[in-house]
């Protein structure tokens, strides 16, 4: 655990802390059980004592009331300190995970090919000139009726995102997904299960008045669904595809793609959630990663898929991989989608548990986003633009569409 720690580029000390208030809460716990012991065992002797025996018998059972309170009180006081630092403690980094940054993952696989706009004759628009000539995307009214970051989706804009979650959705049945609309609104336990009000709290829209957070991701009311259950292990996998709102502050993001809608505080996800046994938790995360391949491929979008490093895990992946479109007019790679291997991580902070004849155990969870609508429509766009600001819809979305096979401008 300190290695993985170190690997995160977090707080070595952490673990001896951690060890230390468990030894607190262990021999404190054990010396309440034996001052609640003689506590008992010292009733019935004054039941039968007379005199001065009885009075001494007395006099001892005051002390050891206030001996009790006091054990009860430091035990007490040790399990919530061990609880708080184990909150704060990282999921353990899988072994093959690269060492390093945000810039030190691993390109393991590239699919597709970038275009020659040069060879075709003209130079591409970015999403956000082709969402308006399209009257697909207004940032302008976005911001003025929210703020920076957030957007109206118009016209065909609405109708692609609707294709887009419809197609998604359908993927994922045929995969064997349950489909699911969940909650956008958790409470504190769902949210801190799942390991998003660590590291990731700055991020989180919390409201005051009402104790309740916005979800970033259905990730959190998916892995919430059978918080302090005990599942049967004849009923996993159990897989899910969750369709939600997602809210994020993007802290830290000041400065960063503030241009059209590849960054915002609002967007719609499809996200896939397995529950397995821990021993099927890195098969299954290569099962999430094919599906999320299957589905780039077959928007026709050039992609590669990387490694993810250790200090850009989140809080509760041992592992990560990210699908990452190429954007033309930006010149690189970037996130679309991405699936972790949280093995038992939010299991066990949200009392999960797998039954396997009379043996009772956490299980483990995994994620994988199918498809974070804003970013998936500035990938169409942009790759699929034609010289004249049309734009040409891949074949998977057309049934979607109303057949449509190119979406045209409508405005100069």
């Amino acid at each position: 655990m300190r290695a993985s720690q170190r690997a995160r580029g977090e707080d070595v000390a952490l673990v001896d802390s951690l060890l230390s208030a468990d030894e607190r809460r262990r021999s404190s716990g054990v010396r309440f059980d034996e001052l609640r012991a003689e506590q008992k065992g010292l009733g019935k002797l004054i039941g039968k004592a007379t005199g001065d025996e009885k009075a001494e018998l007395l006099k001892r059972a005051e002390q050891l009331k206030t001996d009790v309170k006091a054990a009860d009180t430091e035990r007490d006081a040790a399990d919530a300190e061990t609880q708080e630092l184990l909150q704060r403690l990282g999921n353990l980094v899988h072994p093959d995970v690269p060492v390093g940054g945000e810039e030190d993952f691993v390109t393991l696989e590239t699919h597709g090919t970038h275009r020659d706009f040069a060879a075709e004759g003209f130079e591409p628009k970015d999403h956000l000139e082709l969402g308006q000539l399209l009257g697909a995307i207004d940032v302008e009214r976005g911001a003025k009726v929210s703020g920076s970051r957030f957007y109206f989706l118009t016209g065909v804009g609405a109708l692609l995102e609707l294709a887009l979650v419809n197609a998604a959705i359908a993927q994922a049945t045929a995969a064997g997904f349950t489909p699911m609309l969940t909650p956008a609104l958790v409470r504190p336990q769902s949210m801190a299960g799942t390991g998003f009000l660590g590291q990731a709290a700055q991020d989180v829209y919390h409201l005051d008045k009402d104790d309740l957070y916005l979800v970033g991701t259905s990730e959190v009311p998916l892995a919430a669904y059978h918080m302090d259950e005990i599942l049967d292990a004849d009923r996993l996998p159990l897989r899910y595809a969750g369709f939600s709102p997602c809210f994020r502050r993007e802290a830290g993001s000041h400065g960063k793609d503030t241009r059209g809608i590849f960054r915002v505080h609002q967007f719609d996800k499809v996200e896939m959630f397995s529950y397995v046994l821990p021993e099927d938790s890195q098969a299954e995360h290569q099962r999430l990663l094919e599906w999320e391949k299957q589905w780039l491929t077959s928007l026709e979008l050039p992609f590669r898929v990387i490694d993810v490093a250790s200090a850009d895990l989140g809080a509760s992946a041992a592992r990560k991989y990210d699908c990452e479109a190429w954007i033309p007019t930006q010149g690189k790679y970037r996130e679309l989608t991405s699936t972790s291997d949280c093995t038992e991580f939010q299991s066990r902070r949200l009392s999960i548990r797998v039954r396997e004849g009379k043996k009772v155990r956490p299980l483990a969870t995994l994620n994988g986003t199918l498809c974070a609508v804003p970013r998936t429509i500035v990938a169409i766009l942009e790759n699929h633009q034609q010289a004249d600001g049309s734009v040409r819809v891949p074949e998977v979305l057309r049934p979607y569409l109303g057949g449509r096979e190119v979406l045209e401008p409508v405005a100069k």
